[in-house]
């Protein structure tokens, strides 16, 4: 039985039971197993009606919906080839991809998108609204077709923090292999839990367009379980009060911002509340050391008894972990989150590894870390301490770039461009990007990620810490803030010489400014799912690079 054929199963299992519900206006709406399959049979009769057959691509441009996930089901169960695409992405650069990919057909969401579309590509194909594909008539479902493991399902463009995006090819092996890994560790959280027999509620908000927001989707569906889709994310915190959820995948960005709001609530509350979360979390920091003083134990168990509960209320009432990806988390972030008494479970990969190449074990995460390699899948490093994987989940290729695939594919092991390493329990760590490197004129070669951590650390005002120097005598850093004030070259530079105080010359930090605007997708300085766009960002501040290495350096 092939995955697509296992969702079906599963949805023809679940009947009248809910499956799928999203959240518009504070108002939820579900659909049922059964209604679940009968629009998807509604789509896959359009989609024949309309001419389209097995190996016809057709672009997916919607936000998260019930409608779009009927439509990704539809087209895989007629061997149409989906290439989902991020709705809030710039015009010109989904018209880029759409021509790499040459689509038989568009569907989108709405008509203003449709326009935007066709004004900026005159001989676009047909472009369907999703509201003429779901008329609301009932289809009685038939089974998917057979997949064999090399047949293309998808064409997912990475988000380019460099460079033009790349179509990645994902098959259905390697979308089975992965399922098969991701039940498995769910399986492996839920059963901690082994009184709650009762579907796995799983809250959602990451686009389907993303790799591992898409797997989490196909892994849910294949599931006992019941998703939630939130489509408004200011309302997130509203949302989470109403789903209620057991677990959901976030990225770093995210978690964050819930630690920094927990924190300043808590400060400005001051008092004897303040007093007692910032002497449990010295202890709670201090005993994850082995370093544990005479009363760190009441003040710890104080906060445990009136404060952390009330706090994971406001985050999830029956919340088992949190699930974590697609950017390095902040170990300080991870650590606090467990000391409110909820995990923060890791997983590492990329869009060419089927979104996945490792996992936390749920009943061994290591805090900095994420997790060992899943069932199948090989990982090693290269002398310049490169990850290299290999394994049922790697892509056969990029769309029509024979070149990029051969360079990025030797030997049968992907080559993903990120450093890291591995200790003694398989348990993988990622430090840094091999592109990213920064080379002094001095010949020294500096990651910069695990500088612009550390810094970020000790300057809780910063949105972002980028660090430059790239043939340069030194490093200097770009600093935005999170606010329009609150951060003061004070607070950068007393940040900088306490982080250089422990490292040798030519890591230390010379020369930083404090950048007049924020970084973010809708400006192009960061990528739809929140990595730096390192080359936008040093074009667009050139003039203040330049005048840093004019000034003569602390």
């Amino acid at each position: 039985m092939t995955f697509l054929e296992n969702i079906f199963e599963r949805l023809q299992q679940a009947g009248p039971a809910p499956v799928l519900r999203e959240i518009r206006h504070g108002k939820m709406n579900s659909v049922s197993g059964d209604e679940l399959l009968g629009m998807v049979q509604e789509a896959r009769n359009f989609l024949i009606s309309r001419g389209m057959k097995r190996g016809d691509r057709c672009a997916l441009l919607a936000s998260n919906s019930i409608r779009w996930v009927a439509l990704d089901l539809a087209m895989m169960a007629e061997e149409i080839i989906v290439v989902p695409l991020y709705s809030r992405q710039a015009p010109a650069e989904l018209v880029a991809m759409m021509k790499d990919s040459s689509p038989v057909r568009i569907c989108c969401s709405t008509a203003a998108r449709s326009a935007e579309i066709k004004n900026h590509w005159a001989a676009a194909p047909h472009i369907t609204l999703l509201d003429s594909i779901f008329a609301g008539e009932t289809q009685k479902p038939t089974p998917p077709k057979h997949h064999a493991d090399s047949d293309i399902l998808t064409i997912i463009y990475t988000s380019g923090t460099s460079g033009e995006p790349k179509g990645v090819v994902l098959n259905a092996g390697n979308v089975a292999h992965m399922l098969g890994c991701t039940n498995a560790r769910l399986d492996q959280l839920m059963g901690q839990h082994a009184a709650a027999k009762a579907p796995d509620e799983i809250f959602h908000y990451l686009p389907f367009c993303f790799a591992a927001s898409w797997i989490l989707l196909l892994t849910a569906l294949s599931r006992s379980s019941v998703m939630t889709l939130s489509t408004d994310v200011s309302k997130l915190s509203d949302d989470l009060k109403l789903c209620t959820p057991d677990y959901f995948l976030n990225v770093p960005t995210l978690l964050e911002r819930v630690r920094g709001k927990i924190t300043e609530t808590i400060q400005k509350r001051g008092g004897f509340a303040a007093l007692v979360f910032a002497r449990a979390q010295q202890a709670y920091l201090r005993q994850r050391n082995s370093d544990s003083r005479l009363f760190d134990r009441p003040w710890l168990g104080l906060a445990k008894r009136i404060m952390f509960p009330e706090i994971r209320k406001s985050i999830g009432t029956r919340l088992k972990a949190l699930i974590c990806g697609s950017a390095p988390l902040s170990i300080e972030t991870q650590l606090f989150f467990m000391m409110l008494g909820i995990p923060v479970l890791q997983a590492y990969g990329l869009t060419e590894t089927t979104a996945i190449c490792t996992l936390d074990d749920p009943l061994h995460a290591v805090p900095g870390r994420v997790g060992p390699a899943v069932p199948g899948v090989e990982m090693r490093l290269t002398e310049s301490g490169e990850i290299l994987v290999r394994g049922p989940n790697v892509f056969p290729g990029y769309w029509q770039r024979p070149e990029a695939t051969a360079k990025a594919i030797q030997d049968g092991w992907f080559h993903t461009g990120d450093q890291g390493d591995v200790d003694a329990t398989g348990n993988w760590r990622i430090t840094g990007r091999l592109k990213n490197l920064i080379i002094l004129n001095s010949g020294h070669n500096v990651a910069p990620e695990p500088l612009e951590e550390e810094l970020a650390r000790h300057v809780q005002e910063a949105q972002r810490i980028i660090l430059v120097g790239n043939q340069r005598s030194f490093l200097a850093a770009l600093v935005t803030a999170t606010s329009s004030n609150g951060l003061t070259d004070a607070d950068v530079q007393f940040a900088i010489e306490h982080v250089n105080g422990d490292l040798p010359h030519y890591k230390q930090i010379r020369a930083f400014v404090i950048l007049p605007e924020p970084l973010s997708a809708e400006n192009g300085l960061l990528t739809t799912n929140g990595k730096l766009k390192r080359d936008a960002i040093a074009t667009r501040f050139s003039a203040e690079i330049e005048q840093l290495y004019q000034k003569k350096p602390a």
